[in-house]
Order: structure tokens, then sequence, then C-alpha cells
């Protein structure tokens, strides 16, 4: 099994920067891919960005430019570096990881809230 224990979530103003962090437990070897999944009140869970163990990323259209999915070398941590942020970014943030097209774990989810 894998654990996915996420931090860096809180509250920021628009136009601000933070940094989420995930780092995986367990059985990592069972993973080629991590990133990070959003989630608003009322909406369904959305993909952000992911990276796969060769450096392939993806990001949704509106965070391209903005956000930076990056993974240590050891591929047992992925981070998400969101840059000029929007209140429309404000979510329950999820990290995840997979192998191939299959879900393996989710994180706990740690809230971004951004307000002036």
């Amino acid at each position: 099994q894998v654990q996915l224990v996420e931090s860096g979530g809180g509250l920021v103003q628009p136009g601000g920067s933070l940094r989420l962090s995930c780092v995986a437990s367990g059985s990592i070897s069972s993973i080629d891919n991590m990133g990070w999944y959003r989630q608003a009140p009322g909406k369904q869970r959305e993909l952000v960005a992911t990276e796969t163990d060769d450096g392939s990323t993806n990001y949704r259209a509106s965070v391209k430019g903005r956000f930076t999915i990056s993974r240590d070398g050891a591929k047992n941590s992925v981070y998400l570096q969101m840059n000029s942020l929007k209140p429309e970014d404000t979510a329950v943030y999820y990290c995840n990881a997979g192998f191939g097209g299959f879900v393996v774990a989710w994180g706990q989810g740690t809230q971004v809230t951004v307000s002036s």
C-alpha cells in the first residue's frame, strides 16, 4: 500500500504564492506517476497537474504558466508551486499517486483559500 501526506495549504491573498508538498511512503515501487487534483465546494474533483517518473508533465489549462509541479530524485515526493493565485484556485487540493491509468492512493487533502 501507498500512503500520502500533504502539507502547505493555507490562506493567501490574490496574486500570492503557496507551495504544496506531498510525501509518499509504503510500496513506492508500485507507482509511476504523482500529481495534484483539487475540489471546490459543489464541484467535481479536477486534475491540476501530474508528473510521470520519466518527467513528463500535464497541466490543466487554467493553471499553465502559474503552477509548477516537480518531484524529488527519489520519486517519493511531489510538489506544487502555485504563483499568481486567483480566488478561483480556492479548493481542497489532493495529492495523487498512480500506476499507468490507475489510482493507487489519495492524500487526505489540504485547503487552499485565495481571498483578500
